[in-house]
């Protein structure tokens, strides 16, 4: 028997999310679902993030908003640095003319991740709507860009939002090997740096699981955003000292 799926609230232009606890269960067509509609402007999307909810459609959908149980979650203090990627990042760092660099590109970042082949496959997300969207975050500082660049080259990276001290992954591209891995780990190291506990990375993928992402119940997660709110916001400038943090001198040099 085909089940009928739950009514979607529709939003209005500046109209109030439904609690994120009515979103579509997971015997629904869509779990993690919650409603339709809406804007894309700075002020909608802070609201959102701030309840730990994000938009994600594609191309012929309308704007669709989600906060799904249970939520993959990377806490940074569980980041795996497997003896090969401690080997990538230790070679990157020691080469000269590699470094990472935040917010210096996050227009091109941005694109690159909807541009990659994992996206193009998945039925793009990142729209040319949404483009504009997170670049206009990125201008009114809550939405960065985490670069590795090699010899003046930007080859991989990620970009997120950041509201306080809540980071909210959302996507990576690598024009090298392991290129956005190295972005990440300098994000984590970052974040260890300022205490921030969490990494959103909204869906379950063996990718992030392998570097030490699990799943929590979406209250739980909630719970943690609504503890990260509290503190002031970072100052978004990467130190290659902050390496220290996930790889320490005495392993660094083994």
């Amino acid at each position: 028997m085909q089940m009928s799926a739950p009514q979607l609230p529709w939003l209005a232009p500046g109209a109030a999310f439904p609690e994120p606890s009515l979103a579509w269960g997971a015997d629904s067509p869509a779990p993690g679902l919650l409603a339709a509609g809406g804007l894309l402007d700075i002020e909608t999307l802070q609201r959102a993030y701030s309840r730990g909810i994000f938009p994600w459609f594609s191309e012929g959908q309308p704007l669709l908003w989600w906060s799904p149980d249970p939520r993959m979650v990377l806490q940074t203090a569980q980041f795996v640095v497997h003896p090969s990627l401690k080997k990538v990042i230790r070679k990157f760092v020691r080469t000269p003319d590699c470094e990472i660099r935040f917010d210096t590109a996050f227009h091109e970042v941005i694109q690159a991740c909807a541009s990659s082949p994992r996206s193009r496959q998945a039925g793009t997300w990142i729209l040319p709507a949404m483009v504009e969207a997170y670049c206009e975050l990125h201008h009114a500082g809550q939405a960065h860009s985490v670069e590795s660049w090699i010899n003046g080259k930007l080859v991989g990276g990620l970009y997120c939002v950041a509201v306080g001290g809540a980071v909210f992954g959302e996507s990576m591209f690598s024009l090298v090997s392991d290129a956005s891995k190295i972005s990440l780990a300098a994000l984590v190291a970052f974040c260890r740096q300022h205490g921030i506990e969490q990494i959103d990375c909204q869906q379950n993928t063996a990718h992030m699981a392998s570097l030490g992402a699990k799943e929590m119940r979406r209250a739980q997660f909630l719970a943690g955003v609504s503890v990260a709110l509290q503190r002031a916001a970072p100052t978004w400038q990467f130190d290659p000292l902050f390496w220290e943090l996930i790889m320490p001198s005495r392993t660094a040099t083994t």
